[in-house]
């Protein structure tokens, strides 16, 4: 089969409405920012189209092609990749491309059982299925005893199974070869501990000792009863404070949700000096930079106390990010839940690379601290690392 002979069959494919799943690969250049693109039919208004779901290194695009623009968007797609996988209802197919556009190409005829599911809002596939009891969910609150998840626990639940993506994300940053060491600062009522470990050791069987550490005694204790009920033998709860805690050399993931204002440098620093591997930190209430900022040609907005608020803590969430970037970490900011449950939706995740700054890296950050007279505590904190 020619290439373009190749081109109009998995076009007429797709127009004729007989998709159910598709999957295009194989970058042809290394440096290509799409992994991969996945297709599959929706209907928008009534009207037939397929969705294309660019998959970057870390998130998602979607992008709705109506039937007259595919043509168009397959022939792109394939000067960028080499394979093709798709399932239709009468055929399933395998496309391979050589680097000068030889096809090869293989198809299976069969009469598909599965049916098309054209609605744009699917129900959402949870790591933990809403449908089956957890036992750690039950305790916690956010399941009832049959398993179903409660009305008012939904966002938790959804914000529990948020965290439970970052950390299947994190899981090729961990060791394979020995105990992992994670703690999480400042846990709280510890939801997403709880789920961390569930995740971790019940459902992937890892090897794991971790530590959730808070100063709210009652709490602590209510969480260490859960664990021994649950026989999460590896999961222990402590009292005690970020700058207090001195009981380890190296850890391989730090984990800080909503630790107040400077707190969350104190666990980005103590997690830098300890060579975590994995860092996840969603920072809450930062007055710090609120307090310094001093640069007139922002006046038209730092006039606005609400409007200051909010950019302060952008702008040191970006520091942060950009501090990481200095000592050896990639570095992002991503939502971690929708802002309609809290406008504090950011997590910073941060993966150790021991990758050295450029000059430039490094001169970007001093003029962005200086045209704001920021002086960050983190920086303080790390200044023997940059």
């Amino acid at each position: 089969m020619e290439f373009q002979e190749m081109l109009e069959r998995v076009t007429t494919l797709l127009t004729t409405e007989q998709l159910i799943s598709a999957t295009i690969s194989q970058p042809r250049q290394k440096s290509n920012e799409v992994k991969r693109v996945k297709l599959k039919p929706i209907a928008l208004k009534g009207i037939y189209h397929i969705q294309f779901e660019y998959q970057y290194e870390r998130i998602l695009k979607h992008e709705n092609v109506t039937l007259d623009q595919v043509a168009e968007k397959v022939t792109q797609l394939f000067e960028d990749f080499r394979q093709l996988q798709g399932e239709f209802k009468e055929e399933a197919i395998q496309i391979q491309l050589s680097k000068k556009n030889k096809v090869l190409f293989k198809t299976n005829k069969q009469q598909s059982t599965k049916q098309v599911n054209l609605s744009h809002n699917r129900k959402k596939q949870y790591i933990l299925d809403p449908d089956v009891p957890h036992p750690f969910l039950i305790r916690l609150g956010v399941q009832t005893e049959d398993g179903k998840v409660k009305k008012q626990k939904y966002d938790k639940f959804k914000q529990i199974n948020r965290f439970i993506e970052f950390i299947d994300d994190s899981l090729e940053h961990l060791p394979k070869d020995r105990t992992i060491r994670i703690l999480d600062f400042g846990s709280g009522k510890s939801y997403l501990t709880f789920a961390l470990y569930h995740y971790l050791h019940e459902m992937k069987g890892l090897d794991l000792r971790v530590t959730g550490l808070d100063l709210k005694k009652e709490v602590i204790e209510h969480c260490a009863e859960i664990a021994r009920d649950l026989q999460y033998d590896q999961l222990e709860f402590l009292v005690g404070d970020i700058n207090d805690y001195n009981d380890e050399n190296a850890v391989d993931m730090v984990v800080t949700l909503h630790a107040c204002d400077v707190a969350t440098d104190m666990a980005l620093s103590r997690a830098i000096k300890w060579n975590a591997n994995v860092i996840l930190s969603v920072p809450c209430c930062q007055h710090e930079l609120n307090r310094q900022l001093d640069a007139s040609p922002l006046d038209i907005m730092l006039q606005h106390g609400l409007v200051k608020e909010r950019f302060a803590a952008l702008a040191t969430d970006s520091i942060r990010a950009e501090i990481l970037q200095l000592v050896g970490y990639e570095a992002q900011l991503l939502e971690f839940i929708d802002m309609e449950n809290t406008p504090k939706n950011i997590l910073i995740r941060a993966y150790k690379t021991g990758k050295k700054p450029t000059e430039e890296q490094r001169a970007r950050y001093d003029a962005f601290t200086q045209f704001l007279h920021a002086k960050p505590f983190l920086e303080n904190e790390l200044k023997d690392y940059l």
